[in-house]
């Protein structure tokens, strides 16, 4: 007969073979949106990825890559699989961590397990291990090759040795546990940072444990103890060592006039002396504990080591060299992600404080030929102390931010927020909204994946006031508040049989959670939902809701007076909550037939002519593009330039040397003249009696460092200046027309001169490399835009850009002042349209096509349109109807639904005769719209865009209808409107109407 050791881990195991089946059934079959696209590629050929680099997770999924046996297109599906496998691991963990719980809880001494504690503890642990493994943002992170699912693991491993540790009774097998856990954490942190968060909580049980009389003090002073654990090794080992050692080496060589690296190898030396000779005195010494903390940071240095690689392979110029961290100086900027920006904690300002004073800090060394060199200087802000408080929560200066600041907060432009301001944010937005929001998600439901979507309560659980649009969004999960209910009582049954086990857990739930959304201080609006970071704390409340079968079979124990019947009952009456949570998640987590992430990517670079250049905007636009050029090696002729890594030196740097297909692109600027510190931002001080510059001239100035454009400021004596936002760019006609690279239907169109018109009062780095690009360039390769990058750069080139797909060439051209529509090059988009672009999926009702999905396909649907207006223009009906069609096609309503782009089609199909179609799409996106319009009303919801959007479209049909002579149709629309809102309808809309 199985003993309880046996049975533990043959449940364990199953339940792990449970959790990664569902992982890798449901897990993407390519390379997700955000981060995974770059994750990918950077693990694939170990590259260098964004700040702060995670080079055991880069090592540790190339060997995943290893599975796809040389087939590029499966590369991505095998690293998925590694997430799918590291989250089936996590789940073994937190089923063998509830079961170390429960044995707590139950007071069991090892081998001492009656039966009815054995089947109570394996259900907790199935349920509540199970509840974690459908809840809805740890499985999101499961399926794709982010850091997220092995960070999870590492969580999971650690608390669980911890918990192991606590039952080991010889004291050499507990230092042998405790150096495990330091080489467990050394290496995660060469993966995510999140599993040191765990340290202050794990440290009660450290002193639970060795003190037999615990009380508050002792716990607070542990729990304090832990924090400096954390700190040590956040601060100083992972920054700190390397920031050490950049001292030391700019001392060595600026000061002694050593070679580069003398210093480095003498801290290097004199450190791990240190470090020996302590390690040999607690050993003569025997002072146990002296030596076990020098082994565990030993072997938490032998963890880190994998940061090695990031050094190393930046060395190589890789194609992807983010922040190039060549050397010890660039290396320590590169870990402390110097390159985000500040985030104040303690103190702060408000956003309406005034800056009043800057001055130069620390000095700010690169790497010259025989010495480091002063770069820059670190600045000092200084603002008005009225204005400023202790936990600043509202303290962004962009002007985006302070708007959303004064909405929420009922500022009026102009009015001062309070502290009680400040902290209503923190307790609404950043507790509220950023982080009890997701965890009702997780625990009760969530209404769907739109943007800022709510949790579904218990009011709405039983509800059906909701509207078709938001029952058929695959993300409308309603859980009855089951696991949170479970979860619920599991933490009052802890808090009651063991309350130490209580505290630890509850430290951990809040750790994971509210102290991280304190210590992120996130902003007022992120790129997208920010629920994967929180799942360190839907972890520690899965543990509660497997407390909570613990908790049920107690109770039903008293009146069978079996806790073996107890067990067995509890675990069938809560198993169902786990089953619940599957059944509602599985079709929003099934990523199986979801390729638009690589084929939206693929279709930007397919929008482009050979040995092109292509602007792009952020992570969505250029991760996936990143990842089908170098994992797939599709169109490596394109080089793709990230339009806000253009304002640094190292970028540039890369962007002048050939890197596959592609040739190093043109600049005249020397490197003295875009190093960091040097021209960083150039103010417009336009002069009197100069409209204009000549851009060619103004390069040659700037480069050859002219007096001219010198101006005094309040920190550096001089920089350099833009004396016009004009810059003038002389066209070669004779060299142009021989290039035939303007096509004939724009050849009346050619410009002799381009104005390259700064937008704002100033240029920025990489706006003046744009500058620079354009100029040396000299219409020799074709430089292209997206669609984000257009609308950021900081020059005005909307005049001069012919749409071609996706994608916007840049052609010495102008548009006509009577051309209301962007110019296209109808034939050849539609060309690119036709035969170029891929649309995997997208027809696919089945598939989950979650809101960035959707969004790129808007996109895409707006190309259509806007190729669709220019063959109208041409006279070519054929084409356009085909068009249209074939957009309907591949991307038709069942699985993508109609948006905004798809209303502003509705003149086009009537236009080439395809009236049921347009009737159609008008009755589908007009349902909708009003049924969102009503739903708001009722719940009575602040306005967002999707509901200003839906009463626009609305009006947009209305005239339309009439216009076409469906008179009761648009009547029937008016009069449904006209009720909803209350007020009269009439009138144009403010969407884009075609005449």
């Amino acid at each position: 007969m199985l003993n309880f050791k046996q049975i533990n881990n043959v449940t364990g195991w199953v339940v792990f073979l449970v959790a990664t089946l569902v992982y890798v059934l449901t897990v993407e079959e390519t390379a997700s949106f955000w981060d995974p696209g770059e994750f990918i590629a950077v693990s694939y050929k170990l590259q260098v990825p964004h700040p702060p680099g995670a080079p055991f997770f880069l090592l540790v999924y190339r060997m995943f890559s290893f599975l796809a046996f040389g087939n590029e297109l499966e590369i991505a599906y095998w690293m998925n699989v590694g997430s799918a496998v590291f989250s089936g691991f996590t789940i073994l963990f937190l089923f063998w961590s509830i079961t170390l719980f429960g044995r707590k809880l139950f007071k069991i001494q090892e081998g001492q397990e009656s039966k009815g504690e054995t089947i109570s503890l394996m259900g907790a642990g199935i349920v509540g291990s199970l509840i974690y493994t459908f809840s809805d943002s740890f499985w999101f992170s499961a399926v794709e090759a982010e850091v997220y699912a092995m960070s999870s693991f590492f969580t999971a491993i650690v608390i669980w040795a911890v918990l192991k540790w606590d039952v080991v009774k010889d004291p050499r097998e507990e230092n042998k546990w405790m150096i495990l856990i330091a080489y467990l954490v050394g290496l995660s942190i060469g993966v995510h940072l999140l599993n040191l968060v765990t340290l202050p909580a794990l440290a009660l049980i450290y002193y639970f444990k060795k003190y037999e009389k615990p009380n508050l003090k002792g716990a607070v002073i542990a729990f304090f103890f832990g924090g400096v654990a954390l700190v040590v090794i956040n601060n100083f080992i992972i920054p700190g060592l390397p920031s050490l050692a950049g001292s030391t080496e700019i001392f060595f060589v600026n000061s002694l006039g050593l070679p580069f690296g003398s210093g480095i190898i003498f801290f290097s030396l004199a450190f791990f002396a240190i470090l020996f000779v302590a390690y040999r005195y607690s050993r003569n010494k025997v002072l146990a504990g002296l030596n076990t903390i020098l082994l565990s940071l030993i072997f938490i240095l032998i963890g880190y080591s994998s940061y090695a690689l990031i050094v190393i392979r930046a060395n190589q110029d890789p194609v992807i060299n983010e922040n190039a961290p060549k050397d010890i100086i660039s290396y320590v900027s590169y870990l402390k992600r110097e390159q985000y920006g500040y985030r104040p904690l303690i103190h702060g300002q408000y956003f309406t404080a005034e800056l009043i004073d800057q001055e130069e800090g620390a000095p700010v060394y690169r790497k010259g030929k025989d010495k480091y060199e002063i770069a820059d200087y670190e600045l000092k802000n200084t603002y008005n102390p009225e204005k400023t408080t202790i936990l600043p929560r509202i303290y962004s200066t962009q002007e985006n931010h302070k708007r959303i600041y004064r909405q929420k907060l009922g500022l009026r432009e102009g009015q001062q927020p309070t502290f009680g301001d400040n902290i209503y944010f923190m307790l609404s937005h950043q507790l509220g909204h950023m982080y009890f929001r997701y965890f009702m998600w997780n625990f009760s439901g969530r209404e769907s994946d739109f943007t800022d979507a709510p949790w579904i309560g218990i009011t709405d659980a039983f509800s059906d006031k909701f509207p078709e649009y938001i029952t058929e969004n695959k993300a409308h999960n309603n859980y009855l508040m089951l696991p949170l209910l479970l979860g619920i009582i599991g933490l009052f049954f802890q808090a009651k049989a063991d309350p130490k086990s209580f505290y630890v857990n509850l430290m951990l739930f809040l750790m994971m959670g509210v102290v991280l959304v304190l210590y992120l201080n996130s902003p007022p609006v992120e790129p997208r939902e920010r629920d994967y970071i929180y799942v360190g704390s839907f972890y520690a409340f899965a543990i509660w809701a497997g407390m909570g079968v613990l908790a049920i079979a107690h109770g039903i124990g008293k009146f069978t007076k079996n806790l073996a019947t107890a067990g067995i009952i509890a675990t069938l009456i809560t198993l169902p909550v786990a089953g619940l949570m599957a059944v509602e998640n599985w079709d929003d987590h099934n990523r199986q037939g979801r390729y638009f992430s690589v084929d939206a990517a693929r279709n930007f670079l397919a929008s482009c002519a050979p040995n092109a250049i292509l602007f792009t905007g952020g992570d969505n636009d250029t991760f996936p593009l990143w990842y089908v050029q170098e994992v797939e090696g599709f169109r490596t002729d394109v080089r793709v330039i990230v339009l806000s890594y253009f304002d640094t030196d190292w970028y540039v740097d890369q962007m002048n040397r050939p890197v596959n297909e592609s040739d190093a692109l043109p600049f005249s600027l020397a490197p003295e003249r875009y190093q960091k510190g040097t021209n960083d931002v150039l103010f417009v001080m336009e002069r009197d009696g100069l409209d204009a510059i000549s851009a060619r001239e103004y390069l040659k100035l700037l480069n050859s460092g002219s007096d001219l454009l010198k101006m005094k400021t309040g920190g550096k004596s001089q920089v350099n200046m833009v004396p016009s936002r004009n810059l003038i760019l002389e066209v070669d006609s004779a060299s142009v027309f021989s290039k035939d690279i303007i096509p004939e239907q724009f050849e009346p169109l050619f410009a002799p001169q381009i104005n390259l018109q700064v937008k704002g009062n100033y240029v920025t780095k990489g706006t003046m490399m744009l500058i620079d690009l354009i100029v040396t360039n000299n219409w020799e390769r074709p430089i292209y835009f997206n669609n984000t990058s257009l609308a950021t750069i900081g020059v005005n080139l909307e005049e001069h850009v012919v749409m071609e797909g996706l994608t916007y060439r840049l052609l010495p051209i102008r548009k006509p002042g009577y051309v209301r529509e962007e110019l296209v090059n109808a034939d050849l988009a539609y060309e690119n349209y036709m035969n170029e672009f891929a649309f995997r999926g997208m027809n696919n009702p089945n598939a989950y096509l979650d809101e960035e999905y959707r969004r790129f396909a808007s996109n895409h649907r707006s190309a259509i349109n806007s190729i669709v207006m220019a063959l109208l223009d041409q006279d070519d009906m054929e084409k356009a109807a085909n068009l249209l069609n074939y957009g309907l096609e591949v991307m038709p309503n069942e699985a993508i639904p109609y948006d905004l782009s798809s209303g502003q089609s509705v003149p086009l199909f009537f236009e080439v005769g395809e009236e049921e179609k347009a009737l159609d799409i008008i009755d589908k996106i007009s349902n909708r719209s009003l049924d969102m319009i009503e739903y708001y009303t009722a719940e009575n919801r602040d306005y967002d865009r999707e509901m200003m959007i839906s009463i626009e479209m609305v009006k947009y049909f209305i005239p339309l209808l009439e216009e076409r002579g469906y008179q009761d149709k648009a009547q029937e629309l008016s009069l449904r409107l006209n009720s909803l809102l209350g007020t009269e309808s009439q009138g144009p809309s403010r969407l884009q109407r075609r005449d």
